[in-house]
C-alpha cells in the first residue's frame, strides 16, 4: 500500500508533541511535581548521587535532555493549536501539545512482588532501589491478590511504599495489587496514590478478586463478577475517592484462559470517560526462565509452559501457549488478537514488564515467618550462593514499558498509559523512540488517530535511536531491521470470540543494521480513504520465523521460544502501540 525509506542524521527526537487522542483523558494537574535531577539540566552533574549520574547519560545518549524537551515539532511548527484541532469534541488534546512541549517519555514497571506475596521475598525499598538503579521512573507494587493480602496486607504494604516513596523521590511508586481475575487470568489494579488509596483497593479485592471470592473458575457469574469490579473502581474515580485506577490484564495468552469475549467486555466494562481495563501484556515477565542450563533454570521464558486446562478457551491453537520472540502470543502474531481489537478501533494498548518475585542469579533468600498470620514474610537474608534456577529479573534489567507523559507525575504516567503512549523493548534494544503520522496539517503520535479528510496523503514518519551504550547484561544490543504493520479498520466484530484480523500484514520492512545515531524511517501510506492502523517493531535479527498466518502477512516475524533453550538476550525486540488513521 506504501513505500518508505530511511536515512541516518545527527540529532534525535526521543519525544513527542501533543497526541491526536480520540479517547478520553482526565484533565488533572501535570504542572505540580518538579522534573527529577536527572532530567533538571539547571542541576549540575557533579550534584547528582551516582543513580542520577548514570540516568542522565542514558537520557543524554538517547537526546532526551536539553534543548530537545523545548523544541518544536519534527513536523514543523505543529504544535499547538493544530494539535488541538485534530482531537474530536469531548476529547482532550494533551497540555504538552497546548504548550507545543515534548513528552518526557518515562520508564517503568507495573508488575512487581515483595514479601506481601506468598511467593515473593524482596521488601518494597528493593525492589525500587534496583529499579531506580535500572532507569524506571515509575514503578507499580502488585502483590498477589489473596485472602491474607486482603484482610492485612494492603494495609501493611502501604507504609513501606511511602517511604520507598520518599527515599526515592525520582521514582513514581504506585500501590496496586495483582487481581485474581475471576473465571481468568491475572491482571495488574493500581490507584492514583492519595487518602483512599488503601481502602480502595482493600475493599476491591474483597468484593471481586477471583482467589477470595472463589469465582476462579470459567461462568458467566464469574465473568460478570470480573466486569463488576472494574465498574466498580470506575465508580470510585467517578466519586472522587481515588483520583484515578488502571488495569492492565498479565501474561494473558499463558494458560489460554482470557478468552477474546473476556477481553472485549473487560474493555467495554466502563465508559470510555473513566476506562479502567485499557491493555495486556504485550511480553511477560519471568523472561530469565528460559536461560538455557547450566547458566540458567533451562525452563520457558515467561514460564510459559503450559497446555489447555478444563477452562482454556477451546479455540486457542497449542502454540499460543507458548512466547514468541519473549512475547505473548496474542500480541506477537501479526493478524492476531491484538490485531482484532485494533481493527475494531479499539483502544488496547500492550506493556512489557518483569513480574519480579525470584531473582536469578541472586544471593538473597527468603525471610522466614508465618505469611497467613502475618500477610508477609520477614526481611529477605543472604543465601551464602548465587542461584542460577530462578526466572526473573529486577524491574528495569531486561524489560521496559515507556510512557509518554505531560510531566512527571502519577497523574502525567496515567494519563499517557490510558492514551497509548506506549512502547516496550527487551534489554535496552532501543534508547529512545519518536512515531508520527502526519497529512492534512496534522499529525498524531502513538495510541492517537490522525482525522482527515478522504484523499488525504499521510506519512508515518519514525526516528528511532539504537543502544548508545551496554545493556544490564554487559552488552551493546544491535537493532537489525524495523518493520511497519498495517491493518484496516473494519468495525466492531459480530463474533465477540474472534481473535484474527484478516487485512493486517508487515507492509515494509528496513533494514538498519549499518545505520548509527539516531535513524529516521519514513513510509508513505499514500492518499487514505478508508481507516487504517499502523504498529511497529523491531529485533535484533537474531531469530525469525514465518507468522503463524503465512509469509505473506509476516515474512520474518518473532520465532515461537524452544523451552529449555531461550536465551532471552539473544533475541531482543520492541514493539509499538498503533496509530490510527480516520479520513472522513
Amino acid at each position: 500500500m506504501g513505500h518508505g525509506h530511511s536515512h541516518g542524521h545527527g540529532h534525535s527526537h526521543g519525544h513527542g508533541h501533543g497526541h491526536g487522542d480520540h479517547h478520553h483523558g482526565h484533565d488533572h494537574d501535570h504542572g505540580s511535581a518538579p522534573l527529577p535531577a536527572a532530567f533538571d539540566t539547571s542541576v549540575p552533574d557533579e550534584a547528582l548521587s551516582p543513580d542520577q549520574r548514570s540516568r542522565r547519560s542514558m537520557l543524554r545518549r538517547a537526546g532526551l535532555l536539553g534543548a530537545g524537551l523545548a523544541s518544536a515539532s519534527v513536523l514543523g511548527g505543529m504544535a499547538g493549536g493544530t494539535a488541538a484541532a485534530q482531537t474530536p469534541s469531548g476529547a482532550r488534546s494533551s497540555s504538552a501539545g497546548r504548550k507545543g512541549k515534548g513528552f518526557l517519555w518515562l520508564a517503568g514497571d507495573h508488575h512487581i512482588h515483595t514479601q506481601y506475596s506468598s511467593d515473593g521475598k524482596y521488601r518494597v525499598v528493593d525492589q525500587v532501589r534496583q529499579g531506580a538503579r535500572n532507569g524506571m521512573d515509575w514503578l507499580v507494587i502488585t502483590d498477589h491478590g489473596s485472602a491474607a493480602h486482603a484482610k492485612i496486607g494492603v494495609e501493611k504494604v502501604n507504609p513501606d511504599i511511602k517511604k520507598a516513596r520518599a527515599a526515592h523521590a525520582d521514582t513514581l511508586v504506585f500501590q496496586g495489587l495483582e487481581w485474581n481475575i475471576p473465571a481468568a487470568e491475572h491482571g495488574t489494579v493500581f490507584v492514583h496514590p492519595g487518602s483512599n488509596e488503601v481502602a480502595v483497593l482493600k475493599q476491591f479485592e474483597n468484593g471481586y478478586d477471583g482467589s477470595v471470592k472463589n469465582a476462579s473458575g470459567s461462568s458467566p457469574a464469574n465473568e460478570a463478577l470480573a466486569v463488576a469490579g472494574l465498574a466498580f473502581l470506575s465508580d470510585q474515580v467517578k466519586r472522587r475517592k481515588v483520583k484515578d485506577a488502571l488495569m492492565l490484564a498479565n501474561h494473558p495468552a499463558r494458560k489460554g484462559i482470557d478468552s477474546p469475549h473476556e477481553i472485549r467486555a473487560w474493555r467495554d466494562a466502563t465508559p470510555a470517560s473513566h476506562r479502567i481495563a485499557v491493555g495486556f501484556e504485550g511480553a511477560p515477565g519471568h523472561q530469565a526462565a528460559g536461560l538455557p542450563a547450566p547458566l540458567g533454570a533451562g525452563g520457558a521464558r515467561g514460564i510459559y509452559d503450559n497446555s489447555p486446562g478444563a477452562d482454556s478457551f477451546a479455540a486457542y491453537p497449542l502454540e499460543s501457549y507458548r512466547t514468541w520472540g519473549g512475547f505473548d502470543w496474542m500480541t506477537a502474531t501479526v493478524g492476531g488478537l491484538w490485531d482484532s481489537l485494533l481493527a475494531e478501533g479499539r483502544p488496547w494498548w500492550i506493556t512489557a514488564n518483569s513480574d519480579s518475585h525470584q531473582v536469578y542469579a541472586d544471593t538473597a533468600v527468603r525471610g522466614g515467618g508465618d505469611f497467613n498470620a502475618n500477610g508477609r514474610y520477614d526481611d529477605p537474608v543472604y543465601g551464602g550462593k548465587i542461584d542460577i534456577t530462578q526466572g526473573d529479573f529486577f524491574p528495569g534489567q531486561y524489560s521496559r514499558t515507556h510512557v509518554g507523559s505531560d510531566g512527571f507525575s502519577y497523574a502525567a504516567v496515567m494519563d499517557g498509559i490510558r492514551a497509548g503512549r506506549i512502547w516496550v523493548d527487551h534489554g535496552q534494544l532501543v534508547d529512545a523512540l519518536d512515531v508520527r503520522v502526519s497529512g492534512g496539517g496534522r499529525w498524531a503520535t502513538l495510541g492517537g488517530a490522525l482525522h482527515v479528510k478522504k484523499g488525504t496523503r499521510v506519512t508515518l514518519t519514525v526516528d528511532v535511536t539504537p543502544a548508545g551504550g551496554p545493556n544490564w547484561a554487559g552488552f551493546q544490543p544491535k537493532l537489525a531491521r524495523v518493520d511497519v504493520i498495517q491493518g484496516d479498520v473494519t468495525g466492531l466484530v459480530q463474533d465477540k470470540d474472534t481473535f484474527t484480523a484478516p487485512t493486517a500484514r508487515v507492509t515494509r520492512s528496513y533494514d538498519v543494521s549499518k545505520s548509527t545515531g539516531t535513524v529516521r524511517l519514513t513510509y508513505d501510506l499514500g492518499r487514505v480513504d478508508h481507516p487504517v492502523y499502523v504498529r511497529l517493531r523491531g529485533t535484533d535479527g537474531n531469530r525469525s520465523a514465518v507468522g503463524a498466518r503465512g509469509a505473506a502477512v509476516d515474512p520474518a516475524g518473532p520465532a515461537i521460544d524452544v523451552v529449555g533453550d531461550a536465551d532471552p538476550w539473544k533475541d531482543l525486540w520492541f514493539y509499538a502501540n498503533p496509530v490510527w488513521v480516520l479520513p472522513s
